[in-house]
């Protein structure tokens, strides 16, 4: 039987803890302090992020009921009267599906229209930095943007309009376009920063093979960044729906879920609403509905929404960029 010291055949090769206690004694002391605390870092965000998890489920499980979740929101100082939360329930899955509709197909093009071609370079700056702008500017400055936007009477048609021609310019469609650009600048980023990571010698091939730049993208690029795309999708969609400010100014953060017209479908689109996130707000101790049990309640849904959310994306993005790699 050979020691465990020797080299022969029969020799039990070292660990991979050893290896790594190894490599650690030769690093610098002011190393191994940089590792110790990115380690540190990590833990207590996800420390952070369990206690949060945590103490929400243990507040919303107490109120969470199928009733609460079917029925609708209803005026009343007595919170067992007021009724559930399927109408902030339903305005807050429109609100994201609107805004990541229109948001990523704008972020994925810009993206690879920059990093692809990026002609003329000016425009290609223009469009970066004004991205840029948007990702760092506050959402009330957003929404009040987009109100004087959507209250122009050439947007008459997607909100309420009145009979002397006032636009009210509160809607799912004025709400869903302004909140596309709190998620645009996420896709972006993510999506120009996979692409730029693809080796050079990938698309060479694909030139190689006869391909044309078109054809190198659709085939090769986008299934290849198609996971990329799919997380900063989620990191969009988070941001979408917890944002507030925007919805109270041009969803009008109603009660229940009001019709613009008599269309079907497009008449709630064109009609105001409510979020999850306005519903958490109005119904906390701070808010005029004063119902702290159904803002825990529905602050839970919420965070439940967006993690489920996510998962989706992440297992459709990765599922299908596994289908359409080229074999």
């Amino acid at each position: 039987m050979s020691s465990p010291g020797s080299t022969g055949p029969g020799a039990t090769p070292p660990g991979r803890r050893q290896r790594l206690l190894g490599e650690l004694r030769l690093w610098r002391p002011l190393d191994l302090a940089g590792v110790a605390a990115a380690w540190l870092v990590g833990l207590l965000l996800v420390v952070v992020a369990a206690t949060l998890l945590l103490y929400m489920g243990y507040q919303g499980l107490q109120y969470v009921n199928l009733d609460l979740l079917v029925s609708r929101p209803q005026p009343g100082a007595d919170q067992s009267q007021t009724g559930g939360i399927l109408d902030p329930i339903v305005g807050t899955l429109l609100i994201i599906l609107i805004a990541t509709a229109i948001a990523l197909p704008l972020a994925v093009g810009a993206a690879l229209w920059i990093v692809e071609y990026g002609r003329p370079r000016w425009l290609a700056r223009v469009v970066e930095s004004g991205i840029e702008v948007i990702a760092g500017a506050p959402s009330i400055a957003i929404a009040i943007f987009g109100l004087a936007i959507f209250q122009l009477p050439l947007f008459g048609w997607a909100s309420f309009a009145a009979d002397g021609g006032g636009v009210f310019g509160r809607s799912f469609i004025a709400a869903g376009s302004v909140m596309s650009l709190i998620a645009l600048p996420s896709i972006f980023a993510t999506t120009r920063e996979a692409l730029q990571s693809v080796p050079r010698h990938v698309r060479e091939a694909s030139y190689g093979l006869g391909k044309t730049r078109w054809a190198t993208i659709r085939r090769v690029l986008l299934p290849t960044v198609r996971p990329d795309i799919a997380t900063g999708t989620a990191l969009g969609m988070g941001r979408i729906a917890g944002d507030t400010a925007i919805i109270v100014l041009l969803l009008g953060a109603t009660l229940q879920l009001q019709a613009g017209s008599d269309i079907p479908g497009v008449g709630t689109l064109q009609g105001t609403g409510s979020t999850l996130t306005s519903y958490v707000y109005n119904n906390s101790p701070t808010g005029e509905g004063n119902a702290p049990e159904k803002a825990y309640a529905a602050a839970f849904v919420l965070m439940l929404l967006i993690i489920g959310l996510n998962l989706l994306v992440a297992f459709i993005g990765r599922r299908r960029a596994g289908n359409d790699l080229p074999r």
